[in-house]
């Protein structure tokens, strides 16, 4: 399935598997990257020295390319990025940031730089910059997400329109049939996160996984807005923030309900009720918890059973 993706980073499939706080350790990034797929360590998690700690168990599980994905918005971005460099990391994913900010100076090192956006603005801005690829990222997606809730499949056509560089797409993507339908629209590659959560791999905690496979449509919306926009299941910390909303509340009144560490008390410790629990609207049709492996052989096989399906149409 060779094509301008899986040339960038010397794998078999055209899927990289996201880069999620308190989800993506190495074990889930050297799982993926052995299934012939790009695994990313998720450092937004991670203290320096422990995200070293990552990066050396990686090497020694697999020896095909994994990469490393940076929320820049992270304090001790120097070290991060003077770790991924030490340690011999050939790719980087960015998000949360300008990619002027590091794209060249990554580069510069012999690492390949894609930036994770969410409209055709930052895409542009992404390009100009100098990135290897993007990462554009629907309104669907799990996580911390764009203001303008512009959905995968709005999305990704317009900034294929505008970019000239490999494209990937993001967001409400989980099985064969969306990454048929995403490179369909114009997508050179997929990236999956909320699938790979309820892997055997995963670094999140079992309650959390079981609450992803037990997820219903409309069981997560996004919300706080004011502080990062966060897609969110609903449980008592997302009701919390509801009622808050009821008042009216200022910026510094959000902060403080939300705290800190909450994200890793609900999805790497389990706490569901008081736990910021992040996960895509995908998961309503995640039902079961499996090894990586097997993941990407059921999406690599259902998209090539829909390719067949969809030229008898």
């Amino acid at each position: 399935m060779a094509n301008r993706i899986t040339e960038l980073f010397g794998i078999k499939y055209p899927i990289i598997q996201a880069g999620m706080i308190w989800n993506s350790g190495w074990r889930l990034a050297s799982a993926a990257s052995n299934a012939d797929i790009l695994g990313l360590i998720g450092a937004g998690s991670m203290y320096p020295e422990v995200l070293r700690e990552h990066i050396q168990k990686c090497k020694k599980a697999t020896n095909k390319p994994f990469g490393v994905n940076v929320p820049m918005l992270y304090p001790n971005i120097e070290e991060i990025m003077n770790i991924i460099v030490e340690e011999g990391v050939k790719i980087v994913f960015t998000s949360a940031g300008n990619p002027k900010t590091w794209t060249s100076w990554l580069q510069d090192r012999g690492i390949t730089v894609v930036h994770v956006v969410s409209s055709v603005k930052f895409a542009l801005k992404a390009q100009d910059a100098g990135v290897d690829a993007v990462v554009a990222e629907g309104f669907e997606a799990g996580g911390h997400n764009g203001r303008d809730e512009t959905t995968s499949l709005t999305l990704i056509p317009m900034v294929k329109e505008k970019i000239t560089i490999p494209l990937i797409a993001a967001g409400g993507i989980a099985t064969g049939k969306a990454m048929l339908a995403t490179m369909v629209l114009g997508a050179d590659g997929v990236q999956i996160g909320s699938r790979f959560v309820a892997s055997t791999e995963s670094s999140a905690h079992a309650n959390f996984k079981q609450v992803v496979v037990d997820a219903k449509e409309g069981d997560t919306q996004l919300t706080l807005k004011e502080l990062a926009p966060v897609r969110l299941v609903k449980n008592v910390f997302f009701n919390e923030v509801q009622d808050l909303y009821k008042t009216a509340p200022s910026v510094d009144q959000l902060k403080e309900l939300l705290g800190r560490g909450r994200a890793k008390k609900g999805m790497f410790e389990g706490d569901l009720d008081d736990g910021e629990l992040e996960i895509g609207q995908i998961a309503g049709i995640i039902h079961s918890i499996k090894p990586v492996a097997d993941i990407v052989t059921e999406i690599i096989t259902e998209f090539e059973d829909a390719k067949r399906d969809v030229s008898q149409l």
